[in-house]
């Protein structure tokens, strides 16, 4: 079985982190955009597309990226 070494799990864990936050922004910002009259007058629907793609981003993207590592072997 091959090591990975510990700046690789570093720059993994930074990774996920990354896509973790960045889902959550994008969700927000799909909310803001359906919901609100902050960016487009009377919101729109395109916001509820973002805020979808944004909760699967945060939720599965780190577990799938996750499930890849182990599948390579590590490396």
């Amino acid at each position: 079985m091959n090591e990975v070494s510990e700046a690789t799990w570093r720059k993994r864990f930074i990774l996920v982190n990354l896509v973790t936050i960045s889902g959550t922004m994008l969700a927000l910002f799909g909310l803001l955009l359906w919901q609100t009259d902050y960016i487009v007058r009377g919101g729109s629907v395109a916001g509820f597309a973002l805020a979808l793609i944004g909760l699967f981003t945060s939720f599965f993207a780190p577990r799938m990226m996750a499930s890849r590592w182990k599948r390579s072997g590590g490396k």
